[in-house]
């Protein structure tokens, strides 16, 4: 995208070109109409997911919108605003996440809830997005690639709010949030001999990992990729259910609303964490394959956008943003494919979840924002 027109007056000051429309309201409109397809499409299959009951689409309709709002009222707000104030949103969700510590709501053997009566939510949703906004505002104001004190200090930003999502327990999110401060520091340029020796310390430390901070069900679930069958009516039913939907469903797929696995509750969890799985046992390797498209062109134009981006602020945390959203597509589909252990992880725009959907807004919105950043003009 080129930027704006200049044009330099006889007494010297400068006469900019007035912006298009788009931008003078802070909204990338290819961005904003592929994510409001894939939303639709992921209600199709979500009302379908949920055996027909209105209720939940009605609902994941009412926190699209909010999450709409919210887009918008982030897109308008200065990035310089952002950078230098986003601690705070990082600050209010650890506080949050001790507060489930003693204050939440256990669901399914897990703490992980805040209910303030008028609404419950996940903290580690805010976390999702606060995290690599506040390391992105901490290395944008630092030379670039960062040295090994920022490095430190990078990661111990990354610990705090980890350790406390372990705590619920809740293993997979907390990589998941690991996850978006590495890519922060991937995409700051850190020397690929600091990933080299991290990757050969982690490879070291595994086995005691594996023996004194993994619980028998998070042990349970890994032993599990390698092999279902040992537990097909425990552990193991999940993925081979899932599996039995996805490759039941072929080329072409049984049709809307004629899954077996999910009409007739085989597939656990079907509206949230394996809906992938009811898209290709009723739409077939077409309906994935449409989904994979509309995916890949919401990642591609984020790209662009954190290409394009003006500042090391912006384009940290556009790219990690954006990076962090393909990490959250994978882990889903490998977890429903049998090819990753399985864990909480929704799928992006499709799975019903009001907290995640927000806060996927709200990264949506600081993507507009970076897209309509004015360039900074040299006078």
């Amino acid at each position: 995208m080129p930027l704006d027109f200049v044009r330099k007056l006889p007494d010297g000051s400068v006469q900019q070109k007035a912006p298009e429309l788009w931008n003078r309201i802070h909204i990338d409109p290819l961005l904003m109409l592929l994510v409001y397809a894939t939303l639709a499409y992921g209600l199709s299959v979500l009302y379908s997911a949920s055996d027909g009951q209105i209720g939940y689409v009605k609902r994941q309709l009412v926190y699209a919108g909010l999450g709409s709002v919210a887009m918008l009222v982030i897109a308008q707000i200065p990035l310089a605003f952002v950078q230098r104030w986003v601690w705070l949103m990082f600050l209010g969700g650890v506080g949050m996440l001790i507060g489930v510590m003693f204050f939440g709501t256990t669901v399914n053997g897990a703490k992980r809830w805040l209910d303030l009566g008028v609404i419950a939510f996940q903290p580690s949703e805010v976390i999702k997005l606060a995290l690599p906004l506040t390391l992105a505002a901490y290395l944008g104001r630092r030379q670039l690639p960062p040295s090994l004190k920022h490095i430190f200090f990078s990661l111990i930003i990354v610990a705090i709010p980890a350790a406390l999502i372990v705590v619920q327990p809740d293993l997979g999110t907390s990589l998941l949030v690991v996850c978006s401060g590495l890519v922060v520091l991937f995409v700051s340029g850190v020397k690929w001999r600091y990933w080299f020796g991290a990757g050969l310390l982690a490879l070291g430390t595994a086995p005691l990992v594996w023996q004194f901070a993994l619980h028998d069900y998070q042990r349970g679930r890994i032993l599990t990729l390698f092999n279902p069958e040992a537990d097909r009516l425990g552990s193991g039913w999940n993925i081979i259910q899932s599996m039995i939907a996805i490759g039941s469903g072929g080329m072409e797929g049984k049709g809307w609303l004629g899954g077996t696995q999910s009409q007739l509750d085989f597939l656990p969890e079907s509206h949230t964490d394996f809906i992938i799985a009811v898209l290709a046992e009723e739409m077939g390797f077409r309906g994935v394959a449409l989904l994979l498209v509309l995916y890949f062109c919401i990642l591609a134009r984020g790209l662009w956008i954190s290409y394009q981006a003006k500042t090391p602020f912006s384009r940290l945390a556009s790219a990690a943003l954006v990076v962090t959203l393909f990490i959250y597509i994978f882990v889903n589909m490998a977890m429903v494919s049998g090819l990753l252990p399985v864990v909480g992880v929704p799928l992006p725009l499709v799975s019903y979840g009001g907290t995640s959907l927000l806060s996927l807004f709200m990264a949506f919105g600081i993507l507009m924002a970076v897209a309509t950043e004015e360039p900074r003009l040299n006078r």
